[in-house]
């Protein structure tokens, strides 16, 4: 009589799931607020912007009530319709965002409301301008265990509700956007294949929003003294973000043997022309390479990474290589290799 195996998985060949980008969307105000207009409202000029930062222009949300997760809304509806996927079938959604709609409930709440999610659960995520990459590790997780489906990644930011438009070193840096991707399993050599995150909390003071936490609650002192707006402190900033971005990003290449020769794209966080130029140098990477958007929308913080991919989904082509990589307050930072799934 033939014995049965001992163990019931013997013959059975255990496949590795992984989570990949199946949709991307992207939504971006009208209004859109150009270096010469900014130049009106302080002491600037196109010329100095452009060499310093490389911003043209930046899109602003206006409108009475408006807030992050009408974009955020905006960008969901576009990814559901683009995927064919019924909200109902939505099983998670994170949304990544320094500006909520308020302390609570969590923009992803809200978002979820508006566009008709019921049966999913979500929250939000802040890690500054890395916002999105690490909301984006953290749902391939949920992916990767096999129980969720369909999860929706938002990044979503109102800047222009925390920006200081009366300080020169910080008001032409950033903007209104929103994009999400979904994501989905996979069992072919696809989708996202490792992600590195790191924090280094002690940068705090060189970025940071001074009043309206639980530190220091808002007050009429604290609005008086225009501490509810965002703090930076360009040098530190600067000096951090071009060694850490370019030095994790070369740290994934080195991980799995990757050449300039195999990288297909990097999509840098758009902060700043001369680190997306000093990542891109010391990953080796040609101008081509570079998903760069930066000109046309500023600093969207937790929008910027799928804004491009948005923008560049229709030149993207199933099984390239790509980086994303990103800095924020906090000090964040961090990368993810992927492959990506699909022919548009």
């Amino acid at each position: 009589m033939s014995q049965k195996p001992q163990n019931e998985f013997n013959n059975i060949t255990m496949t590795k799931i992984r989570a990949a980008i199946t949709g991307v969307n992207g939504y971006v105000p009208e209004y859109i607020l150009t270096n010469n207009e900014l130049a009106t409202m302080i002491d600037t000029t196109d010329e100095w912007i452009m060499t310093r930062i490389g911003i043209k222009e930046r899109r602003i949300q206006k409108g009475e009530g408006l807030g992050t997760s009408d974009m955020g809304a905006e960008a969901v509806l576009g990814l559901l319709k683009k995927t064919n996927t019924k909200p109902e079938d939505v099983d998670f959604l994170i949304c990544a965002t320094v500006t909520p709609d308020m302390q609570f409930p969590a923009t992803a709440n809200v978002i979820s409301d508006k566009v008709g999610i019921t049966n999913a659960f979500s929250f939000d995520l802040n890690a500054g301008c890395s916002g999105f990459l690490f909301a984006l590790a953290t749902a391939s997780k949920y992916v990767e265990s096999g129980e969720y489906k369909k999860v929706i990644v938002v990044g979503a930011e109102k800047m222009s509700s925390i920006v200081d438009y009366t300080d020169r070193a910080v008001c032409p840096i950033f903007g209104d956007g929103a994009a999400a991707v979904m994501l989905e399993p996979t069992t072919e050599d696809l989708g996202i294949v490792d992600s590195m995150m790191k924090v280094d909390g002690a940068g705090r003071k060189y970025l940071h929003q001074k009043a309206g936490g639980s530190v220091k609650p808002s007050s009429h002192e604290t609005i008086d003294a225009r501490e509810h707006f965002i703090y930076q402190e360009g040098q530190p900033v600067f000096k951090y973000a071009v060694t850490n971005m370019a030095d994790i990003s070369v740290e994934m290449m080195k991980k799995h043997n990757l050449t300039a020769d195999d990288i297909a794209w990097l999509v840098p966080h758009q902060a700043n022309m001369r680190i997306i130029d000093a990542t891109a140098n010391r990953m080796g990477l040609s101008k081509e390479k570079v998903m760069i958007n930066i000109q046309k929308y500023g600093n969207t913080t937790a929008a910027t990474l799928p804004l491009c991919l948005w923008e560049w989904e229709s030149q993207l082509k199933k099984g390239d290589n790509i980086i994303l990589a990103a800095f924020g307050a906090g000090f964040t930072w961090g990368a993810i290799y992927l492959k990506w799934a699909y022919n548009s």
